[in-house]
């Protein structure tokens, strides 16, 4: 690969292609690696340096710029893992001869334990998604919207899919004889979800809706879209920011703190709740999507308390 040597933004962008061609990076990922190498690049420009010519004491100096302007160590984390596998891209790919970004360490953090609702409060907004799109003396338009969010929620809690493998759902995942789905996750990877009947039937009210809207404005057949959740907007579905607003006022309206509500939150709901009833922690992560079993591993300390019930309720020597 030739490359040009005065350019950070042509490096970026080398660099960037090189994640997508070679490693299936998404696009969510790309974008975040580009934000942290653009802020990286202007810190180091304002030293008269470029990529190929920084030193270890410019990535320290970053490091410690950032502490400086408040971010939070996993932040800060996330920057120093941007740097060095672009350094790294940089080495092997001879622009440079030598790595400066090898040597660095990072804030010390321990890994925070994932925010979870309980059970009861997941199906408070179920149930609250259910009421709101039954409720009377709505237009079409509000009953197809309020019949989105409750499927949406539904399948999100049955499936624990990413909010963008969600979003971005194909009309076709919505088939009537369908138990399993298959999505298109990390990296290109494709991976079978089972569903539910709830969700099941969730996305039958939804697209019969949908139906009857279209047919009530005169408008093509629903299934001209390839999206289950068809939007007019760039990528032709629904965003990831549209469905967090929406599941927010959601919990607000249903007396939870929108604060603790998130489409990541209601994954990680659905991994918990699993895990807590038994599954076993391989098949939470084959249904999560994650390639390494470390990542699963945020939910031991569910297992283990698991655990600890079980002999505590179950031994026979166990004081009752």
């Amino acid at each position: 690969m030739r490359l040009d040597k005065s350019s950070d933004t042509r490096l970026t962008t080398l660099f960037l292609d090189m994640l997508a061609a070679e490693q299936g990076a998404g696009e969510n990922t790309l974008q975040a690696y580009r934000s942290d190498l653009e802020d990286l690049s202007e810190f180091i420009a304002h030293r008269k340096k470029t990529f190929l010519v920084a030193d270890t004491q410019i990535l320290r100096d970053y490091l410690a710029d950032l502490d400086s302007r408040g971010f939070k160590s996993s932040s800060v984390a996330r920057k120093l893992s941007s740097m060095r596998h672009l350094f790294r891209f940089l080495l092997n790919e001879r622009a440079r001869d030598d790595d400066p970004a090898a040597i660095l360490s990072g804030p010390k953090r321990g890994r925070s334990l994932p925010k979870v609702l309980s059970i009861a409060d997941v199906d408070r907004l179920l149930t609250h998604a259910r009421t709101l799109a039954q409720t009377p003396d709505q237009s079409s338009l509000q009953r197809l919207r309020t019949l989105r969010l409750s499927c949406l929620l539904e399948v999100l809690y049955a499936t624990g899919l990413r909010v963008s493998e969600l979003v971005s759902l194909p009309l076709s995942a919505a088939r009537r004889d369908a138990r399993m789905i298959v999505v298109r996750g990390k990296g290109n990877k494709e991976r079978l979800v089972p569903l539910n009947d709830a969700s099941k039937q969730a996305m039958a009210d939804y697209l019969a809706a949908v139906d009857a809207t279209h047919r009530e404005q005169k408008k093509k057949a629903a299934a001209t879209s390839k999206w289950l959740f068809p939007s007019s907007g760039e990528s032709g579905h629904l965003t990831r920011q549209h469905f967090a607003r929406d599941l927010k006022e959601l919990a607000a309206s249903a007396g939870i703190a929108p604060r603790l509500v998130s489409p990541h939150v209601l994954r990680h709901a659905f991994a918990s709740h699993l895990l807590h009833n038994g599954a076993d922690l391989r098949i939470v992560q084959t249904l999560l999507g994650h390639t390494d079993i470390s990542t699963t591993q945020i939910y031991t300390h569910i297992v283990e308390e698991r655990l600890k019930s079980l002999v505590r309720d179950l031994h026979p020597l166990a004081d009752n």
